[in-house]
């Protein structure tokens, strides 16, 4: 199964090595189970390894990886998650995986680092068009912009990536599930612009309080990851009090974004528990609550996993 996902790249590597350490334990299980909103099974696995392997505190393994991460999931109540494509390979490899596991949901998408660099940007748009009508598919993305790691001689390729994703989701009737990052004037300004899905998630939002505002008059689904839980995100846990929780979601982006006390360690979906506490706390909301919102928002973005 594994040996059919994407190949890492050479940043991927690099930030592999630097991300050193075993897997964290295995945090206090939920009231209440939850999804994982966006991870990444063939990276978490390629970088990391599997938590719950050889030398992590959190056990040993039990066959294939993906069973140990689903295994080790639920047992904190993390009991869905959502398989996040980022390339042709990527997302193939997730549709036919969501096609195995009755827990799995995937999304199918170029991921917006990813568009300027391919050689033939039509001919990949049509592959994942093609895998957008599966019905284990349940999301475009992750499209959108990212001014961070993409400069100006791609952002053309990257906006018109995006705007085709748009349109496929529109056509499938599929959420739209945006990375944004160091974007967020340009991202509203192409969702304007060219009519925004029914559905629209961000994912692992970054922004601030006027930010999320716009975001959440606009009907769109915030996704909070490990982020809201370092210390200098004061601003993203502003954004979080004031996102409804019926416009709320957690995920982990895995195996990057590990909540604090284990920032800087691989993370894995097991590890959502700490993030949904941490959003309880922010928020006001309690805990059980909260779960059960998450949940249901889940549900109605993504539809039933089983």
């Amino acid at each position: 199964m594994l040996a059919a996902m994407s190949e890492p790249t050479e940043s991927r590597r690099q930030r592999a090595a630097r991300r050193a350490g075993e897997f964290p334990p295995a945090p206090e299980p939920l009231p209440s189970p939850v999804p994982d909103s966006h991870t990444h099974l063939d990276i978490t696995v390629a970088e990391a390894g599997t938590p719950g392997g050889a030398g992590s505190s959190a056990g040993q393994p039990a066959g294939d990886p993906v069973d140990a991460i689903l295994d080790l999931a639920a047992s904190v109540g993390v009991d869905r998650l959502v398989q996040v494509g980022v390339d042709v390979a990527s997302s193939r490899w997730g549709a036919e995986l969501a096609g195995r596991y009755p827990a799995v949901l995937a999304t199918v998408a170029l991921h917006p680092n990813e568009a300027p660099r391919l050689p033939d940007l039509d001919e990949a748009l049509r592959e994942i068009e093609a895998l957008a009508g599966h019905d284990r598919v349940r999301g475009i993305g992750e499209t959108g912009l990212d001014h961070f790691r993409t400069g100006d001689e791609g952002r053309a390729a990257q906006e018109e990536s995006f705007r085709a994703h748009i349109a496929i989701a529109k056509r499938y009737g599929k959420a739209l599930v945006i990375h944004d990052r160091d974007a967020h004037a340009d991202v509203l300004r192409v969702l304007d612009s060219e009519g925004a899905p029914d559905t629209v998630v961000l994912h692992c939002f970054s922004g601030d309080a006027d930010f999320a505002a716009e975001c959440v008059r606009r009907g769109y689904v915030l996704s909070f990851a490990g982020t809201v839980t370092f210390a200098s995100a004061h601003a993203l846990r502003e954004a979080a009090k004031l996102t409804p929780t019926d416009q709320m979601l957690v995920e982990t982006d895995a195996p990057y974004l590990t909540p604090t006390p284990h920032r800087g360690r691989p993370n894995a979906s097991y590890l959502i528990p700490l993030t949904m506490r941490s959003l309880a706390e922010t928020t006001g909301v309690d805990l059980a609550e909260l779960c059960a919102a998450v949940s249901a928002t889940g549900e109605r973005v993504f539809g039933p996993w089983r």
